[in-house]
């Protein structure tokens, strides 16, 4: 029997819960927003958001859900509309907590394509729409959350291309890149949560969702995902959370 949510709810409702009060998020439109004023509405209310077009602590209105980083919709009762180079300024200056990625590709270290892929740079099997503001977000906020669909195809030995820098090589190359602070802490996926090795930084098992087994792990991921001694289950979606959220997008624009 099918599970009574789509894979965009349960990552939107996964993502969520990793987000607390009294911390900046810069949260992209569609599923990252969605976590973060689902948040908002159910246990976070004094998270600020932050969206790229330029927008510092907006309400997100149900039903009026922002389909753009620049339209006004993504501005309900913002606190500040300083103006997309500003905001990229506040990252650089240390005041955005957390970040919110996708990504077309990722690998064991966390790095993310949204480049090309198959190819080299210049003569690509597929051009993928590029970094936009991802490399600015994963490089300059204080921890990012990579949100994404679990696929053997997007879960890669090597990425095609590093758009964004997440530990590089593993074993301190970040750092060594001048790269000091932040990292890719989680990966939040339709299978389960995702950590990373403090040595090594390498992915590993953190929880699975429920009915989810390691070897659907194996068999969806291109590379060996490590396996710590201890794997939690999540909790499931709730009926509260899946009618905050789908009230938030009654159009399905993004949940599917």
């Amino acid at each position: 029997m099918s599970a009574p949510w789509t894979p965009a709810e349960l990552l939107a409702v996964m993502g969520a819960r990793q987000l607390r009060d009294d911390t900046t998020v810069f949260a992209g439109v569609g599923v990252p927003l969605l976590a973060g004023a689902l948040a908002q509405q159910r246990h976070a209310p004094r998270l600020t958001l932050v969206i790229e077009g330029g927008i510092v602590g907006p309400r997100i209105k149900p039903g009026r859900l922002p389909i753009s980083t620049n339209e006004m919709r993504a501005a309900h009762r913002a606190r500040m509309l300083p103006g997309i180079t500003d905001t990229f300024l506040l990252a650089q200056r240390g005041f955005l907590d957390l970040g919110f990625m996708g990504g077309a590709q990722i690998d064991r270290h966390g790095n993310i394509n949204t480049s090309v892929l198959g190819g080299d740079y210049w003569r690509p099997k597929v051009r993928l729409p590029g970094t936009g503001g991802a490399n600015d977000i994963i490089s300059l906020c204080r921890e990012v959350i990579v949100l994404t669909v679990h696929e053997r195809r997007r879960f890669v030995e090597r990425v095609d291309f590093v758009t964004s820098p997440g530990w590089l090589e593993g074993d301190g190359s970040r750092a060594r890149a001048g790269l000091r602070f932040g990292g890719v802490s989680r990966v939040v996926t339709t299978l389960g949560v995702f950590s990373f090795d403090p040595e090594r930084r390498r992915m590993q098992v953190e929880a699975l969702h429920p009915g989810v087994t390691l070897d659907d792990v194996r068999a969806h991921t291109g590379f060996e995902v490590l396996v710590p001694g201890r794997v939690e289950v999540t909790e499931p979606p709730t009926a509260e959370e899946l009618e905050i959220l789908r009230a938030l997008d009654p159009e399905r624009r993004f949940l599917g």
